[in-house]
């Protein structure tokens, strides 16, 4: 089961102040709170995440990532230094390039609040911090096993939904009678989402034989499967969020709480609301004289993809240069390549 929350850092400005001013840029706290080998899950589910956010342009500078257990190293690992979260095994998501912060037993409930409140110790490194500001919109996701109103860290402590009722936020929640996490929230500019109501379970996905363990949860299947057919310049909103994994795909039963947002008043079809967190596109001023200014949004330039030669590709151009180099000098001039 996985917790995402999606934490907006605003002002007391009204929504529709906040949303014409000021976004500076977005961060990324992504947390999985299991440990042991049967919870292989729970880290795919982190690590793909961590993949879509970065696809959409937040960098790791923004993105504060926190993974209980090590899978990709564990002994039982049939396929070292990999993760994978389809059973198709063509993506490794734990890739070359992810950039840990947070391992082991430094995934502690205390860490995770100190890293939301800001209340770390001087020497704690820029990587391990949420340098966010009052116009940061942050994006909090949590995976691992939870229960009525509290998810577990490590089978060792918890955090209730009393700790998670002060902050500013928008949550998405996907774990084992998730609806119970959003039900003691009390403060404004909070939009809750939950993968299953008080009573029900979440339910893992993809089992893989090889592996021996399933090796992802169904909301965060089909919620990844959703971002990963977005892109910054697409009309998706938070509506078709809101919708994308059904009972008939989930088994459980997702929900949401809009009572507490002052986004409620605002149109949920706009494209604008999804990408303010999950994107890295930024809000531009653009001014062609000094009463005449206009706000826009700045998409990211998207990446080039790395070329690569087709197969065989190097050994038809060796074959290409020695043919000439055969027919210009003959046989005899071999040993002065050598």
């Amino acid at each position: 089961p996985i917790i995402i929350h999606l934490l907006s850092v605003i002002s007391q400005n009204s929504a529709g102040q906040f949303f014409s001013s000021g976004h500076t840029n977005n961060w990324a706290v992504l947390v999985c709170t299991s440990r042991f080998w049967f919870n292989y899950r729970h880290v795919a589910n982190t690590l793909s995440v961590y993949r879509s956010v970065k696809r959409l342009g937040i960098p790791d500078s923004h993105i504060v990532l926190m993974l209980a257990d090590d899978m990709a190293c564990n002994h039982r690992n049939p396929k070292p230094a990999t993760v994978f979260s389809h059973k198709n095994m063509e993506l490794n998501v734990y890739g070359d390039d992810v950039e840990v912060d947070y391992r082991g037993y430094e995934v502690t409930v205390e860490n995770f609040l100190r890293v939301l409140t800001g209340r770390l110790p001087p020497s704690t490194p820029r990587s391990k911090r949420l340098l966010s500001d009052d116009r940061s919109n942050i994006l909090i996701y949590l995976t691992g096993h939870g229960g009525n109103g509290f998810l577990k860290f490590q089978d060792s402590e918890e955090i209730s939904n009393v700790e998670l009722a002060d902050y500013n936020e928008l949550f998405i929640i996907d774990t084992c009678q998730g609806a119970s996490m959003y039900e003691r929230f009390y403060s404004p500019n909070i939009m809750a989402l939950a993968s299953s109501q008080v009573g029900e379970d979440s339910l893992s996905h993809q089992p893989d034989l090889a592996i021996g363990v399933h090796l992802m949860d169904r909301y965060t299947f089909y919620m990844l499967e959703f971002l990963e057919d977005i892109h910054p310049a697409s009309k998706t909103n938070m509506n078709d969020l809101f919708k994308v994994c059904p009972k008939s795909q989930c088994v459980s039963t997702p929900g949401h709480r809009t009572d507490l947002s002052p986004w409620n008043a605002i149109n949920l079809t706009d494209p604008s609301m999804l990408f303010a967190f999950l994107s890295n596109a930024q809000s531009v001023l653009f001014c062609v004289s000094k009463k005449r200014c206009t706000r826009t949004r700045q998409l990211p330039k998207p990446k080039q993809k790395d070329w690569h030669p087709p197969d065989g590709f190097i050994l038809g151009l060796w074959t290409l240069i020695l043919l000439v180099f055969f027919k210009t000098y003959g046989i005899k001039h071999l040993k002065h390549i050598f």
